[in-house]
């Protein structure tokens, strides 16, 4: 069976590395808001171009943090794509703003710029973009909305560590951004773990304080706060990793490549890059009809495949109001799509078996 990620042999790599960082935090002993998370969250903000870095336990936390930190609430409407993974979405209704959502370009799955303005009133206070599947968002559009009706653009870059539009890294193409690493992405740790990265040095400081009981100082709490953390070994593990995230998204790219150029069954639609750079290729989404019995067939045939996502947000149950709702391009989206293997621990000969069996269905 070729997996969908081999997430052992991604992290036995640097095994001789992570064992050493461990090894260091247990003869120590400190295990959170420690040095390890120090020398990380700088890194990955010089990584990203972004002035500060706050490590917290998850990306929706990142997220949630964000919106907390800048203080948005009842009554406060917050723009979304409609085609997204339900914790973007989460983040806003978790502080209490209202969620506006937005249809994708077919195209590259994200949010449509053009779609935007039109849902824009007095209660916006933010546009809230997804680098879907691994592809920076073009910005352009977006950047003069936020311009024009003085919005703040928070992203959601649990998908995209490294992607580039303008020359600029994402976790820098907005006011803030959240990460997640969670053990599948990119960067992904050995848990959960997430991080803001802002230029906002009055938001970075709100935010690593309310992720800390809302304290700015021991014993000491300026904010109603909460407890979201990322712990030493988290940090340690992410440091290691973070060095060769480029590497890893130039192998993602490689294959993707070999995919999009050798794939030519007319039954499936290949994802597009508006560069190469653009995308970091988080997963490889094809669409097809009868996608079910495709997922079948691959099982058979030894590859294995994730649905990203087999139910889009406004048909959860836990958004009922908005199951009568028609998002059409967002639904035909996850009635189609389904992800191949793609790591940067694939073999050649496993590459070009998915291509084939692919071709032969």
């Amino acid at each position: 069976m070729i997996k969908f990620l081999d997430l052992g042999k991604v992290n036995n790599r640097y095994r001789e590395e992570i064992d050493e960082r461990i090894a260091k935090i247990l003869d120590n002993g400190w295990y959170l808001q420690g040095k390890e998370n120090e020398i990380f969250t700088q890194n990955l903000a010089n990584f990203c171009g972004a002035k500060y870095c706050v490590g917290v336990a998850n990306g929706l936390d990142a997220l949630n943090l964000i919106i907390k930190g800048y203080g948005f609430g009842a009554g406060d409407e917050i723009i979304v794509p409609a085609n997204t993974y339900i914790a973007s979405i989460l983040a806003i209704s978790e502080n209490g703003c209202t969620p506006v959502l937005v249809e994708p370009d077919i195209n590259t799955y994200n949010i449509n710029s053009d779609l935007i303005e039109e849902k824009i009133t007095d209660k916006t206070k933010a546009i809230l973009i997804v680098h879907l599947y691994g592809q920076a968002v073009q910005m352009n559009k977006i950047w003069e909305l936020a311009k024009k009706y003085n919005l703040k653009i928070i992203e959601d870059s649990a998908q995209a560590h490294g992607a580039i539009y303008n020359n600029k890294k994402t976790g820098n193409l907005g006011d803030a951004s959240g990460f997640s690493f969670y053990p599948g992405k990119n960067l992904g740790c050995l848990g959960d773990g997430g991080a803001v990265t802002t230029n906002d040095e009055e938001l970075y400081k709100k935010v690593k304080y309310i992720a800390n009981y809302g304290s700015d100082k021991k014993y000491h709490n300026i904010y109603k706060g909460v407890n979201s953390r990322l712990d030493e070994i988290q940090a340690a593990v992410l440091d290691v990793k973070l060095k060769y995230l480029d590497d890893d998204n130039k192998k993602r790219r490689e294959i993707s490549k070999y995919y999009r150029e050798n794939i030519k069954n007319p039954k499936i639609i290949l994802p597009k890059a508006y560069n190469e750079t653009s995308h970091v290729w988080h997963v490889f989404a094809v669409r097809t009809e009868n996608r079910d019995k495709f997922q079948n067939y691959l099982t058979d045939n030894g590859i294995q495949t994730i649905i990203h996502y087999p139910t889009p947000p406004h048909k959860q149950e836990a958004y009922k109001e908005w199951n009568n709702l028609s998002y059409p391009i967002t639904e035909e989206i996850h009635n189609t799509i389904i992800s191949l293997p793609i790591s940067p621990v694939m073999t050649d000969d496993e590459i070009k078996k998915v291509v084939e069996v692919v071709n032969a269905w």
